[in-house]
């Protein structure tokens, strides 16, 4: 290939070039026309750059000017495919590695000059072998040609699986842009391992240990190199009693105490020098094995049981607890119990016997006499495999209920009561006998009426200590109702008797109650009375009707107290009440007074409430808490704001119309808007105003049901303001002194107060001298007196 790189010109007296240099056997000049070519091709990966040197010379031969110095760079061209440096790979990757982190490289070069495009290398993966989903398990990184998992692969990647895969790697030049680049592909072998990161199976550690802390317990490992491994709490404890090496390595660093806790769950967690996680968090579960460290313990210190006397050989008495608090249903917890002794040894020495696992005490063969022993003391011996402990037991023999109550009397007559006895009241004081051991449910009795008082009007209280019973009023006596009670009284134990004994007329007695009439004050079917009525009914309706009865059938009369407002009056055979005069809610809402309902010689009474229910009675009036004005001169468009008001409630007028009358005067003047359901504008609809009183015609609608409407004449004033803007309402000066009549009043009145001020200086005056004569005052006090002189 020929190729003209430089055309040289020669100058008298030269007559040809020549060269000289790196030619490479393919550069020189022709030397009678100055013209540098290449003859044949540069390789830029043989030689980048070739240095000459040029020269003219004249006939002779001789150099006219030079050498001169010539470079050439030679310029690469993409001829040159990228190369993998190995033919093939393999790479080792553990089961549930992180996404994107690298666990081998692939590496390609290109002869090309590195600063082009022409050996800027691009890798990308082709095919994986198997591919079971759509997504590719691996990924490339097109730079480096680092591969890792992809995030599918990173969560489905396991040996029991797929163990192995092959990979089709691909690289490019031009950086993969364009289409003409060179490739080339190898393969790559990538096994899949077992993940290391993985938890160890539950660690058991023996309580109380005596070993030197810390002691290993196990081990994990990342499946990445130079992590950083750390321990957090599950559960927050005051010291987590585990730590963790660098190596992965797990230590427990104390003795540890079942009986404190027996269990601890935390994790172990594997992170970067970033402090990201690498993996998800291991979790650690620790059991902590029993030894036999504690010994039983007594559930009391002293176990009281009690035993009738008629309990049979055999029966079951009661229980020994005992506590071990080794892990439960373990032969560390295991209890068996012995009785070791029994005292007293009398009848003999073998009453009881307590069954090994259970601690059930029971009796050997003979019922306990009290007579023989009132109480029992027994040792039980508590033992587990290693420690024993002495449980103290207290048996005591109860005497059983095998004697019946007996009445001292079995009639003790009868007792007449006034029927207004107050409830409470001690009527009888009554008692029987028991010969069972005092103090005990067997001797204790219980005294109830059996017969004759079916509504529960007496009532007995048992002394406890002397066994007596006191006979009480229960509910109120009423001779007319009951006036005779034929009582029928029964004494028993709280304890069942035992077989074979039974309660007989010994534990009965009688009583007779006889009731005498008083005379009672009559009374009212009920407490109070209250109903509500319309304030418009008419004078002479039936309100309500009032009852009452005399307890001993008296005829009963009627009337009202407190009616001040004389709006009642009742029959006063009847108790029926009707009105007497118009009601007004306006007036009071709420009427009280009060019914009174006499016999002969007694009455009572009881309260009447009336609550009117308001009508719409009452016509809207303006409210005068404040006068309308507007200020002189005025420039058309003010307004001032007036209210309506009802004395009715507000059911009635919960929204009020307002409006000007039917006058052509007061509509040239005035306009009234609505401002809200209670006030309205009032505006002047000109400035032709003089400065004077005006009446203003309007209408008021309470709108209740039924409506009222009325008609006010509201005064207006037009009058000169003041600096704070309230109506000035000069007074004329012709008028403003008094009268020769009202200057003589004025001046009267003026000296009759003057001569009550001195009238009272005067007496002052004796009455300070009376005291001065015997009791000597000081100079403050002549001083004060000198002063009101």
């Amino acid at each position: 290939m020929y190729f003209k790189t430089y055309n040289f010109k020669l100058e008298p007296p030269a007559v040809s070039f020549r060269t000289s240099g790196e030619k490479a056997g393919i550069i020189d000049i022709e030397p009678r026309t100055g013209i540098l070519y290449i003859n044949g091709s540069l390789d830029w990966e043989t030689q980048q750059v070739h240095k000459l040197q040029v020269e003219s010379l004249d006939e002779s031969g001789e150099r006219v000017k030079g050498p001169y110095a010539v470079t050439i760079h030679v310029e690469d061209v993409n001829d040159n495919p990228p190369e993998f440096n190995q033919t093939k790979y393999y790479g080792v990757v553990r089961q549930n590695s992180r996404p994107g982190k690298p666990f081998m490289y692939v590496h390609a070069t290109d002869r090309d000059d590195p600063t082009t495009l022409h050996a800027q290398l691009s890798y990308s993966i082709l095919h994986h072998f198997p591919n079971p989903y759509a997504e590719m398990l691996f990924q490339i990184d097109n730079a480096t040609g680092a591969i890792s998992p992809s995030r599918k692969g990173s969560s489905y990647l396991d040996p029991q699986k797929q163990d192995n895969f092959i990979l089709v790697v691909s690289v490019k030049d031009m950086a993969g842009t364009t289409a003409n680049a060179f490739t080339s592909s190898v393969d790559v072998s990538i096994t899949v391992k077992e993940s290391l990161w993985k938890a160890p199976p539950t660690i058991y550690i023996k309580e109380n240990s005596t070993q030197v802390h810390p002691v290993n317990i196990s081990k994990v490992q990342s499946n990445e190199p130079d992590v950083i491994y750390g321990i957090f709490e599950k559960e927050k404890l005051p010291r987590l009693p585990f730590s963790i090496s660098e190596n992965g390595d797990i230590y427990v660093t104390q003795p540890l105490d079942r009986e404190e806790k027996d269990a601890y769950t935390f994790y172990v967690v594997s992170k970067d020098n970033t402090g990201e996680l690498v993996e998800k968090p291991l979790q650690i579960h620790i059991i902590v094995e029993d030894i036999n460290d504690n010994p039983p313990v007594c559930q009391q210190d002293l176990t009281i049981i009690e035993v009738q006397e008629n309990e049979i050989g055999g029966s079951s008495i009661g229980t020994v607890f005992a506590t071990d608090m080794d892990q439960e249903d373990s032969l560390n917890s295991r209890l068996h119990f012995q009785i070791q002794s029994q005292e007293p040894e009398f009848p003999t020495n073998n009453l009881f016997y307590i069954q090994q696992d259970t601690g059930t005490l029971q009796l050997t063969g003979r019922s306990l006499s009290k007579r023989e022993s009132a109480k029992y003391f027994l040792k039980v011996l508590v033992t587990d495999p290693q420690f024993e402990t002495i449980c103290n037991v207290e048996v005591h023999v109860i005497d059983i209920n095998d004697q019946i109550p007996i009445f001292n009397n079995s009639d003790y007559g009868s007792v007449t009561l006034a029927e207004d006895i107050p409830i409470g009241s001690l009527i009888l004081e009554i008692e029987a006998t028991d010969g069972d051991e005092p103090a005990t449910g067997s001797s204790l009795i219980i005294y109830q009426v059996k017969e004759g008082d079916p509504n529960n009007t007496f009532i007995i209280e048992t002394d406890s200590e002397t066994n007596r019973g006191f006979i009480r009023i229960n509910k109120a006596l009423d001779f007319e109702t009951m006036p005779v009670y034929n009582l029928v009284i029964n004494a028993t134990n709280p304890e069942p008797l035992v077989e074979g004994v039974k309660y007989n007329a010994s534990s009965l007695t009688k009583l007779k109650v006889s009731v005498t009439n008083v005379d009672e004050p009559p009374a009212f079917r009920m407490p109070f009375y209250e109903t509500e009525v319309s304030e418009d009914i008419p004078v002479n309706t039936l309100v309500m009707t009032v009852e009452a009865y005399d307890p001993e059938g008296d005829s009963v009369r009627y009337s009202l107290e407190g009616d001040v407002r004389k709006w009642l009056r009742i029959d006063s055979a009847t108790g029926q009440v009707y009105t007497a005069s118009p009601l007004d809610r306006e007036t009071e809402e709420i009427y009280r007074i009060k019914v009174v309902v006499s016999e002969l010689t007694q009455k009572s009474e009881a309260l009447l409430t009336l609550h009117l229910r308001d009508v719409n009675d009452n016509y809207p009036q303006i409210a005068t808490d404040y006068p309308a004005f507007f200020c002189y001169p005025v420039s058309g468009g003010e307004r001032t704001l007036i209210q309506a008001t009802d004395a009715d409630e507000q059911f009635f007028y919960s929204k009020f119309t307002f409006s000007l009358a039917d006058d052509m005067n007061a509509r040239n003047n005035w306009e009234i808007s609505k401002f809200n359901a209670t006030h309205a504008y009032l505006s002047l609809k000109h400035a032709n105003f003089e400065e004077k009183v005006y009446d203003v015609p309007i209408i008021l609608n309470d709108n209740g049901k039924p409506p009222l409407e009325n008609k006010v004449n509201l005064k207006v004033s037009i009058c000169k303001c003041s600096s704070e803007n309230s109506c000035f309402i000069e007074i004329d000066r012709e008028h403003s002194w008094p009268t020769a009549g009202q200057a003589i009043g004025i001046l009267l009145a003026v000296l009759i107060i003057i001569g009550a001020i001195l009238a009272g200086v005067f007496f002052h005056m004796r009455y300070k001298e009376k005291k001065e004569k015997s009791h000597p005052k000081d100079a403050k006090d002549n001083a004060e007196l000198n002063r009101l002189t």
